[in-house]
């Protein structure tokens, strides 16, 4: 497909210098020793294939900063030594193939459950979440709200978890604080009802991300890391921002006074009009000068137009790469893509 000028031409953004702008998204697939969240060596040589055939950046999976964050079976941590060094394997083979990866933080917060973690999970709020847990299949528990000091000790275990990532030798970090996650909840007003400085307005609210940010930037460089944010919650599909204008305002402020330089904002339908006659990314675009990665079942020709038109700087496939390990050649040859298939290729979260 020669008309990919942009997709497939090398970019430098920041530190990295990246192959093309198509970057892997972060996939879940419970391919970690679920006894101690060591790497294995399928997840070195998946992620190898891809960085052999060329993806420019790659995003890992949701890896825990702690055993408490750990939401379903299968979960990578780097809250050890040992589960740094075991991420070795992985950096060292994606470099090998002259690739950039950077390690996504994931902490599920309420989204747990007892059974995975050996204690009851804990939350901004004591508030249940509606649904059941991924894999185990049972119903949400009521969370523990947590205590000033379990707030610091979570946002120490994020800065520690940088820390062995940067061991692990990755190239950045991602903090996922999208979807309904433990971020995400403190920032959430229906999930976050607290008293305290971690909640009430929307500043309160954004406090536990802006002192991960700054607890995170003690071990790595600001332009090294990226935070992926959303409206939307997995676990509650109706959930819209009231005010959509004041929350974008409130993240980019943040992210402005942080220094934060690379975002992931998160949706479902990348082409959607979401707010007048804008999309999500275009509203964002509208007041960001920084990247912005695209997302939200993309396909090529939307790629190629979000770069050509500027409202997007790199751009994210999930299920393209989980179906296609050689995405990248097949673009540059114009070989068709294989169709997605949950069954068939994804089958170990079904």
């Amino acid at each position: 497909m020669n008309n990919l000028f942009n997709l497939l031409n090398p970019v430098k953004i920041n530190q990295w210098e990246l192959k093309n702008r198509i970057v892997m998204a972060p996939l879940t697939r419970g391919f970690a020793n679920d006894a101690d969240g060591t790497v294995t060596e399928e997840m070195v040589a998946y992620y190898e294939q891809r960085a052999r055939d060329g993806a420019g950046l790659i995003i890992t999976e949701g890896i825990n900063p702690s055993l408490a964050g750990k939401g379903t079976y299968g979960i990578p941590g780097l809250y050890t030594e040992e589960q740094a060094i075991s991420w070795q394997k992985v950096t060292e083979a994606v470099h090998r193939q002259g690739g950039t990866i950077i390690a996504q933080l994931w902490h599920v917060g309420r989204l747990s459950h007892s059974d995975l973690i050996g204690r009851t999970p804990q939350a901004p709020s004591s508030i249940q979440a509606e649904g059941k847990v991924h894999k185990l299949h049972k119903p949400y528990q009521i969370p523990e709200t947590m205590r000033t000091q379990d707030i610091q000790s979570t946002i120490h275990h994020f800065q520690i978890a940088a820390r062995h990532a940067v061991l692990a030798g990755f190239d950045g970090i991602e903090l996922h604080a999208a979807h309904g996650y433990l971020i995400d909840q403190f920032i959430n007003e229906k999930t976050n009802q607290r008293t305290d400085e971690y909640g009430g307005g929307i500043q309160g609210r954004l406090r536990f991300l802006r002192e991960i940010i700054l607890a995170v930037e003690k071990e790595i460089s600001v332009d090294r890391i990226s935070i992926r944010f959303s409206e939307k919650k997995d676990d509650d599909p109706s959930y819209v921002w009231t005010d959509k204008a004041g929350m974008i305002n409130a993240y980019l402020n943040l992210f402005r006074e942080t220094g934060i330089t690379i975002l992931h904002p998160s949706t479902d339908q990348y082409t959607r009009v979401w707010a007048g006659e804008m999309t999500f990314h275009e509203m964002i675009r509208e007041q960001w000068e920084h990247t912005i990665i695209g997302v939200g079942d993309l396909d090529i020709h939307m790629a190629e137009e979000g770069l050509n038109d500027g409202v997007i700087n790199l751009a994210a496939f999930g299920r393209p790469y989980i179906a296609n390990p050689d995405l990248v050649h097949r673009l540059r040859t114009g070989e068709p893509l294989v169709e997605y298939d949950v069954t068939k290729h994804l089958p170990i979260l079904v």
